[in-house]
C-alpha cells in the first residue's frame, strides 16, 4: 500500500513513490498492452506548460547529460542547466503528462517516463524531445527507465508494465510474460547491479533480477512485505540497496540473495518518512532522500548512513551531486540546493 499523498498548492504531491495514489483513475484497471507499438504519432501535439516558476514547480528526477543537469516533473516540464542549477532553461516537450524519471547514458541522448505511460526521448543533451510511445486508454503511469546503450532500454511502471526497446525507442514491447507477476503488483525501480545484471523493487515486497539483461527474469523473496520505491547499485560488486516505505531500507551484498536491514537513526528520533529515490556519487557516496525533507548520505557503500531533516520538510524526489561537492535535490518546491549532508544552502 503507498503512502497518503500530502498536499501542496493546490495540487497532490505526486512524488514517484506516490505517483499511484495521486490520482483515484489510476486504481481503475483499464486496457491491455499492444505486444508490439510504433513510435508515437498523435494526430495533434500537445506541448507543456511554459512557465516562469517552472524551477520551482512539483519535480520528480534529475539526472545528468554530461556537465549538463536534466530535470523532470509535474505538466510536462523538463528543464535543463549548463551552470550546475544556477541558472535553468525550460525545455520544449510534448506533453503535459506528470514526468516521474529520467536518465541519460551520455552527453546526448536520454529518455524520461510518465503517466498515460508516455516514453519521451531527447538526443541532444535534453533540449528537445520527441514523444517515442503513449496509451492513454489505459491512464496508468510509468515510473522508471533504464538503458544500457543508446538502443537497449527498459520502462517499468503501474500493474506490471514493463516495456522494452532495441531500437532506441523506435519500438517499445510488452515483456511483462518474462516476469512472474500474476496479480500484476506495481514496479517502481529499476537499476542496473554491478557485476551482476538487473533489479526491479515494487509493491508488496515485489522483486525481480535478471542476469542476462533482461532476457529473463527471476522472482526473489524479498526481506520485507511492504512496499519498495527504488533500488540502486552501489560501487561494489553485487551490491544493491532496496528502500521504500516508512524509511525501510534494506542492502544486500550477493545479488539478492541475502539482505540486511538498515538501521537509521534521525536527529529527531527513528526515521519514518518514506524514501523516494537514490543516487550513487562520483566519489562512490549514496545519497537517498524521501519524504519530509529526508536527506541520506553514506561513505561506507551503504553500511552505515547519517541522517538529515531539512527544516522546510518539503517531500524530495531526487537528488544528484555537484562538482563542489554539494547536492541539487528535486521535488515538492522545486530545485533546491543543498550541502554535502542535505543541509540547506543558499542559491548561489
Amino acid at each position: 500500500m503507498t503512502e497518503p499523498v500530502m498536499t501542496g498548492t493546490g495540487n497532490a504531491l505526486r512524488a514517484r513513490p506516490w505517483a499511484l495514489a495521486a490520482s483515484a483513475a489510476l486504481l481503475l484497471a483499464v486496457g491491455m498492452w499492444t505486444n508490439s507499438v510504433e513510435a508515437a504519432t498523435p494526430e495533434a501535439e500537445v506541448w507543456s506548460t511554459v512557465s516562469a516558476k517552472a524551477d520551482k514547480s512539483l519535480l520528480l528526477d534529475v539526472a545528468k547529460a554530461g556537465s549538463r543537469l536534466v530535470m523532470v516533473g509535474d505538466r510536462g516540464h523538463i528543464l535543463f542547466s549548463d551552470d550546475q542549477g544556477t541558472t535553468w532553461t525550460q525545455a520544449k516537450v510534448p506533453s503535459r503528462q506528470l514526468l516521474t524519471a529520467v536518465t541519460f547514458v551520455d552527453d546526448k541522448h536520454g529518455w524520461a517516463v510518465g503517466h498515460d505511460a508516455q516514453i519521451l526521448a531527447s538526443t541532444d543533451g535534453g533540449a528537445t524531445w520527441t514523444k517515442q510511445f503513449e496509451d492513454l486508454s489505459r491512464e496508468a503511469p510509468l515510473l522508471d527507465v533504464w538503458f544500457q546503450d543508446t538502443q537497449h532500454g527498459v520502462a517499468i511502471g503501474a500493474y506490471g508494465a514493463i516495456l522494452e526497446t532495441t531500437d532506441g525507442g523506435q519500438h517499445w514491447q510488452d515483456i511483462s510474460e518474462r516476469l512472474d507477476n500474476p496479480d500484476g503488483l506495481h514496479l517502481n525501480g529499476i537499476a542496473q547491479i554491478k557485476d551482476a545484471g538487473l533489479f526491479i523493487v515494487g509493491e508488496q515486497g515485489t522483486m525481480f533480477r535478471s542476469g542476462d539483461v533482461g532476457q529473463t527474469w527471476q522472482k526473489v523473496e524479498s526481506p520485507y512485505e511492504g512496499s519498495f520505491f527504488g533500488v540502486i547499485g552501489t560501487a561494489q560488486p553485487q551490491t544493491l540497496l532496496a528502500y521504500g516505505l516508512r524509511g525501510n531500507l534494506y542492502r544486500s551484498s550477493d545479488f539478492g540473495d541475502t539482505w540486511q536491514q538498515i538501521s537509521l537513526k534521525a536527529t529527531r528520533g527513528t526515521l519514518e518518512f518514506g524514501l523516494s529515490s537514490a543516487t550513487l556519487l562520483d566519489d562512490g557516496s549514496l545519497v537517498l532522500v524521501g519524504n519530509g525533507g529526508t536527506v541520506l548520505r553514506s561513505s561506507d557503500d551503504g553500511v552505515t548512513f547519517s541522517v538529515f531533516n531539512r527544516a522546510d520538510r518539503l517531500a524530495l524526489a531526487g537528488a544528484s551531486g555537484l562538482p563542489d561537492g554539494n547536492l541539487i535535490l528535486v521535488g515538492q518546491g522545486g530545485a533546491h540546493f543543498a550541502a554535502a549532508t542535505g543541509a540547506e544552502r543558499a542559491q548561489p
